[in-house]
């Protein structure tokens, strides 16, 4: 099912998901007192982001592997993939109603919106990036380099310039479970797309990158690298007028026994805000800051897969978490374009 930039903006619902059964998390319940016990402190910097009176909560449950959560605050909703149930859903602020925003998908991982507020789509089942047009229409705006299929697109971001940048791992190519299994045509590269279409390959070293994003200035570039051990975030300096990387170098390596990173966003004071996974511990958001140190934590009760920030002036954290979608307020707020 599909929803034109008309629904979009008048709210109009489309059918209410069928959620499934999810035991391992049917106990679990909203702090009942304040401040909330899931929100660690590691830094004294830590304080200025994190609200004594605001709790997580839960928004939706009952998914196979929620993704890629974006935000669309015209139409007050935030929209998440699930490639395994081969859908995107969509939660109403208003009425917190839980809809089918599209099935099928092409079983979809990475989410954002583009500069003109259009929905960017990293398809495993297609193994291509899309478009969503304000008519509902999708245009194709990745899906081959030099005449090989890309493998399966996993995360996206939009530069200041609208270039399209994306990551592009096997994970959709490797099961039948969130993807098609099919041969690897291409490395695991990452890739730009500029307002013309003109496609180039920005990164051709990286093993399996995953969740990318820009400084607040745009004049850096994260990329987390999951095929090496222990898995690192690699960062670049942008350059050639945004076109390029230059000077790539590790900026966090993760220590082995204290989880592992997947998506994340950066906020105006450029604080990485990340996914995190590992077990009980481990398991929620792990936030760094521009020097690489650890400065906060939000403990959640399963894996957490991916961040975005929405919600008034952008200031609430959206968290996908395995088969749950959780989110709490912040007091700072998410840098646009991813």
């Amino acid at each position: 099912m599909q929803i034109n930039r008309r629904q979009m903006l008048s709210g109009a619902s489309a059918a209410t998901a069928t959620l499934l059964a999810e035991p391992a998390l049917a106990d679990w319940k909203p702090a009942e007192a304040y401040p909330d016990p899931a929100i660690h402190n590691l830094d004294p910097s830590f304080a200025k982001y994190w609200l004594y009176n605001a709790a997580l909560e839960r928004l939706a449950t009952g998914y196979r592997w929620a993704e890629g959560p974006v935000w669309f605050g015209d139409a007050r909703c935030l929209l998440w993939s699930d490639a395994a149930l081969d859908r995107i859903s969509r939660w109403d602020e208003e009425t917190g109603l839980v809809s089918v925003y599209r099935k099928p998908a092409n079983k979809p991982n990475g989410l954002t919106r583009d500069r003109q507020g259009r929905l960017l789509t990293c398809e495993h089942m297609g193994r291509r990036v899309t478009r969503t047009e304000y008519d509902g229409t999708i245009t194709v705006v990745a899906d081959s380099y030099e005449g090989k299929r890309l493998c399966s697109p996993n995360d996206v971001v939009v530069a200041a310039d609208d270039a399209i940048w994306f990551t592009d791992s096997i994970f959709g190519i490797r099961s039948n479970y969130s993807g098609s299994v099919a041969p690897q045509e291409l490395p695991t590269n990452v890739y730009r797309v500029d307002k013309a279409g003109k496609m180039t390959v920005v990164i051709d070293d990286i093993k399996m990158p995953d969740g990318l994003a820009f400084s607040p200035d745009g004049k850096k570039l994260y990329v987390i690298e999951d095929g090496v051990h222990p898995q690192i975030f690699r960062v670049y300096d942008v350059v050639a007028d945004g076109t390029k990387l230059a000077n790539g170098r590790t900026f966090i390596s993760i220590a082995p026994g204290t989880g592992v990173a997947d998506g994340f966003r950066v906020d105006t004071d450029g604080n990485l805000w990340c996914g995190w996974g590992g077990g009980p511990g481990n398991d929620g958001v792990m936030v760094f800051n521009q020097g690489a140190e650890r400065i906060g934590s939000i403990d959640l009760p399963a894996r957490a897969s991916n961040v975005c920030f929405g919600g008034y002036r952008n200031s609430r954290l959206f968290i996908t978490a395995s088969h749950s979608v959780f989110a709490i307020y912040l007091r700072t707020q998410g840098v646009i374009g991813g």
